[in-house]
This record gives structure tokens, sequence and C-alpha cells, in this order.
């Protein structure tokens, strides 16, 4: 059953975010222990507020379980969704400047993260999650759809293709190379 997330999906969801984040999870945390970035990840999702947030997290649940997320937002949403994560990371090292990488553009909905549970993988089950968000943002009358995905992970970006995704630019996320890719959607049917 694909559902919206509840703060109840904390343990599993920060899981899947952390396997689906790596480095990135890292930087968002400011942790540098897997357990502890974990933890972080929890407490971002718990949140009323945030990219990270239960709320902007659609859950695939089998047998009572959250076995797969997808963390999507409007692109226009991402300055105002960081800002509790950049505050927590300022405070945590003193340091005013702090600022995440821009991964959305404003016009897009934006998949920030897709994470199925390794063992429920190659069941269908991130295609449903992505069929799902694909509908969100066109209930919302949004005409295009982004991810970004790492250049060299060439598996991703060949199903992200075969999915309809065109790579539209190469952005920078916490120094590594991604690309941005985009997908345009019609509002005019829902699947």
């Amino acid at each position: 059953m694909l559902r919206p997330a509840t703060k109840e999906d904390a343990p599993n969801a920060s899981r899947l975010l952390y396997d689906a984040l790596h480095d990135i999870a890292h930087q968002l945390t400011g942790q540098t222990s897997e357990l502890d970035a974990i933890d972080v990840l929890g407490q971002f999702f718990i949140q009323e507020e945030g990219r990270l947030s239960y709320h902007q997290i659609i859950v695939k649940e089998l047998d009572g379980e959250a076995v797969g997320i997808a963390v999507s937002y409007a692109g226009s949403d991402a300055k105002r969704l960081d800002h509790p994560i950049v505050q927590y990371l300022r405070n945590l090292k003193n340091d005013p400047s702090i600022e995440l990488d821009q991964e959305a553009d404003e016009d897009e909905y934006y998949i920030d993260t897709l994470s199925v549970s390794p063992m429920y993988e190659r069941q269908g089950i991130g295609t449903e999650l992505m069929q799902a968000v694909e509908n969100e943002a066109r209930r919302l009358h949004f005409t295009r759809i982004a991810l970004a995905v790492l250049e060299d992970n060439i598996g991703a970006c060949a199903l992200y293709q075969r999915s309809g995704y065109k790579v539209n630019k190469d952005i920078v996320i916490n120094g590594r190379i991604y690309h941005h890719m985009v997908k345009r959607i019609s509002h005019e049917e829902l699947d």
C-alpha cells in the first residue's frame, strides 16, 4: 500500500534515507558515524517542517512496515524546506554562513530521495513510488518533474532515461557532480 508517511515510520524511514543519501546524509546531519547520521535523519523526519519531514514523504508499506520511500516537493519550496536543516547545521558548527546546495529549480516538482529496502528491491516498488510522485506533480499542475543522479551511476541514469527523464544540466551536490534530469509531464490524465 502507498500512503503518506507518518511519524511512526521514523525508524525505517531514517534508515532508507541514509541508504539513499550516503555522503549527503553526513553533510545534512553534520555527523561522521552512520548511527549518529541515522539518528539525526530520524529527528529531521519527525519534524513538522523540512525537506526530510514526514510531510514530504510517500511510503510503500508491506506487512505493516515502510519498505520504500519517496521524498518530493515543489522546487519553489526548496529554500523554505531547507531552512530547518540549515539552522541545525549553523548551530552545530557555529557557522552562520552554511548553506545547502541548490538541487531543484523553482518551476519543477523535485524528487529529492527515492529509496527501497534491499530486501524488496527489483519488485517494482521504486517504479510505483516514482509513479505516485509523478501523479502528485500532475495533481499540483506541474509540467516538469526532476531528480538528480550521480554522473557515474550509469545504471540509475539509464533507468531514469527509460522512464522519460533527460539530462538537462549538471549540478554539484556536496562536492560531487550530479546529472539534473527532467521529465515533461502532462496533468491532463492521472495514472
